[in-house]
């Protein structure tokens, strides 16, 4: 449980809220990654929202149910335990003012250094789920390049399963917000985690069955017109995700936007506290090595279409999204109509 003090509780009151709804959107695209119709229905979901749900997936239920229990462990440890561990932080999201109803684990999604370095208890268990949620993310980068007709069939995947790989992985607690807080914002609920993209390739999520996930459609999504949360995000609707414990959900970051040219759209989302219970979630962050330079896929390209952001490296749009708000259009800086090519003022002291 997070213990806030007063000051805290001060900070809270500035933070973005939405209206609560008990509506989910149920038109979330599910597919079954057995199905021979896979690879048509992932890049239709990748086009038309940039998020979507796989089933038969592969993982095993054993490795999401032990690793949830050793998170709920750890995140029941005396604060003073928790604040030692490496990648552990609470409220604040990053290093520029934001914060969330939300403590959490950010660690290396590499299997030596989540040995070497994450807290003692999760020391094993992480590995044996994220080599599989792993495999997942490659399958589905490997179904999108088939869908597209691009060769070869690792075109995307093999950005994951480089040995440099710059991938991450993040264990988030959304505790039930608290009496004194409520008092604060009567009526709504408060933002665990603001509005923002993913900017890496891909992103692998899966929660226990609390609800709180939230997406911005807009307009044009296909369904939505579909009843859901009608408050307004950005240019579009922000709409409810209905929770499932033993599926993945999977989206569209911002490389993989800029490498298929803005043919897929990575999506906003947001995760609104929950007022009764506590929402656990597990986010694979499926990162390209640093040196790697992002830029629409030639195979991809049309004959005379050009390309609709300036190429930089991961490491370049890496530094510039830690040196940016959660909520900013990160692509922005690098849309060549912006006018400006390697994004805001870069501190390379900032990773």
């Amino acid at each position: 449980m997070v213990v806030l003090s007063q000051p805290a509780l001060d900070q809270f009151s500035l933070i973005q809220t939405c209206q609560y709804s008990t509506s989910f959107f149920n038109n979330i695209p599910s597919i079954d990654l057995s199905s021979p119709n896979a690879k048509a229905l992932t890049v239709k979901a990748c086009q038309g929202f940039g998020f979507f749900k796989v089933t038969n997936h592969g993982v095993p239920l054993e490795f999401m149910a032990n690793l949830e229990s050793e998170a709920i462990e750890f995140f029941n440890l005396p604060q003073c335990d928790k604040d030692k561990a490496l990648g552990y932080g609470n409220r604040r999201i990053g290093p520029n003012g934001d914060v969330g109803w939300v403590e959490y684990l950010f660690l290396s999604a590499s299997p030596e250094l989540i040995h070497q370095k994450s807290p003692e208890s999760f020391r094993n268990v992480p590995n044996d789920y994220l080599s599989s949620v792993k495999r997942v993310a490659s399958e589905v980068l490997e179904l999108i390049a088939q869908g597209l007709g691009i060769e070869p069939r690792n075109a995307f995947s093999h950005l994951l399963k480089d040995q440099k790989s710059d991938s991450l992985f993040r264990i988030n607690h959304y505790p039930p917000c608290l009496e004194p807080l409520q008092q604060l914002i009567t009526g709504e609920n408060v933002i665990g985690f603001g509005e923002h993209t993913d900017p890496q390739l891909i992103s692998v999520l899966r929660s226990n069955n609390i609800s709180g996930l939230e997406l911005c459609l807009m307009s044009g999504s296909r369904g939505s017109s579909s009843s859901g949360d009608s408050s307004k995000g950005g240019d579009g609707t922000w709409v409810s995700v209905p929770p499932d414990k033993d599926s993945l959900f999977i989206s569209v970051g911002d490389c993989l936007q800029v490498m298929t040219n803005g043919r897929f759209k990575s999506v906003r989302h947001r995760v609104s506290a929950n007022n009764l219970n506590s929402r656990i979630s597990m986010i694979y962050f499926g990162g390209p090595p640093l040196n790697t330079k992002i830029a629409p896929l030639p195979q991809l390209m049309e004959e005379g279409e050009e390309s609709l952001y300036q190429e930089f490296t991961w490491e370049d749009y890496k530094k510039s999204a830690y040196n940016s708000k959660l909520g900013d259009n990160r692509l922005g800086f690098f849309e060549k109509s912006s006018g400006q090519c390697f994004g805001p003022t870069i501190s390379l002291s900032g990773d």
